[in-house]
């Protein structure tokens, strides 16, 4: 077993009992800074972003960032178990936000503190952060400007430590389709609903023009339709909404406006700040990944990278299916194995970067 393992997990126990939905994070950043402090780090904190450089740090280096997310979603209606009551049960560690992203925060944490005095090519900071479920204002949009000029970073989410090298953006496009009221009897008016179903149409078949070659086609999916108030009114307006998966091949701007002119209807995107994220195959952060023996993959689920005007990694122990489910867990060997292979990681990446 690693070292830090009962260490670790003795920190994601306490992390576990203490509630911290997104927005509501102050407990477990009380926590994550005073864990950082007993180790000597100096964190700082914004809001309920918690961040420490290593030591020696010089603006002439390249910086890497070690990031993972301390808050959690509300617990499913569906536990059987106190979500916030630690218990580890042949071999899991079961309660909320262990496995997303508890699981990361706590081995990216001791990952740093490994390192945090070592002579490494790079600098290196490590930012445990706030407000991820629900991407607010007061997380990484808030931490990525204050934390300065950074090259590169590894973002710890449950990849079953495999490195996923992108990850798809995502614009939701509220669209009004405008027609004209009128007796459906009568066959009178401009029947709204008709012009939605042909602009849904068209996006069904719709083809972007230029693919991208790590994530693939633009993702187009209608989920919700809504129109007409009775039956014998012809309905003068109609609403959809549309799930669009971005890439790197546009910018969500222009996504956005290659698709309005597609359509008759009105489309407005709710954001576009939710960016595609992608890291080429010839990048130091994925050749150290294949040097230490990880898989690389297309994430399906977004994450904080996404604010990240940097290149960077997604990596971390527990899986995915576990994310926002009843009695989330994560095995203590998978906070084991992390510890070893983030370790590995950083030693391989810094042979690069020599």
């Amino acid at each position: 077993m690693h070292p830090k393992t009962a260490e670790a997990v003795e920190l994601l126990q306490k992390l576990i009992a203490t509630p911290s939905t997104s927005r509501d994070e102050a407990r477990t950043g009380d926590l994550l800074f005073a864990f950082l402090a007993e180790h000597g780090a100096a964190p700082e904190r914004l809001y309920n972003n918690i961040w420490a450089r290593a030591e020696g740090f010089d603006p002439r280096r390249p910086t890497l960032l070690l990031n993972s997310h301390h808050d959690t979603v509300r617990p499913a209606a569906s536990y059987t178990r106190d979500p916030y009551a630690p218990t580890i049960e042949e071999g899991r560690l079961y309660g909320l936000g262990s496995n997303d992203a508890g699981a990361s925060v706590v081995t990216l944490a001791e990952t740093f503190l490994t390192f945090r005095r070592r002579q490494l090519p790079f600098n290196l900071i490590v930012a445990l952060s706030a407000e991820e479920e629900c991407m607010g204002e007061h997380g990484m949009r808030a931490l990525v400007p204050a934390l300065g000029h950074i090259d590169m970073a590894l973002v710890g989410e449950p990849t079953g430590m495999q490195a996923a090298t992108g990850e798809r953006g995502l614009v939701v496009l509220d669209c009004t389709a405008h027609g004209r009221s009128g007796h459906a009897a009568r066959g009178e008016g401009v029947n709204a609903l008709y012009i939605a179903l042909d602009d849904i149409a068209r996006l069904r078949e719709f083809r972007f023009e230029r693919e991208s070659r790590l994530l693939g086609p633009i993702g187009i999916a209608v989920t919700q339709i809504e129109a007409g108030t009775q039956h014998n009114v012809v309905p003068d307006t109609c609403r959809f909404v549309v799930d669009v998966r971005t890439t790197d091949a546009y910018t969500n701007e222009e996504t956005v406006e290659i698709l309005r002119a597609a359509i008759r209807s009105e489309a407005v995107p709710r954001s576009t700040r939710i960016r595609a994220a992608a890291v080429g195959d010839n990048h130091p952060l994925v050749s150290a990944a294949r040097a230490v023996g990880r898989q690389t993959f297309v994430s399906p689920t977004t994450s904080d990278r996404t604010l990240m005007p940097f290149p960077s990694l997604k990596m971390g122990p527990g899986e995915s299916s576990r994310s926002h489910s009843a009695d989330e867990f994560v095995l203590v060997d998978e906070i084991d194995r992390a510890l070893g292979i983030y370790e590995n990681y950083i030693e391989q990446l810094a042979k690069i970067h020599a």
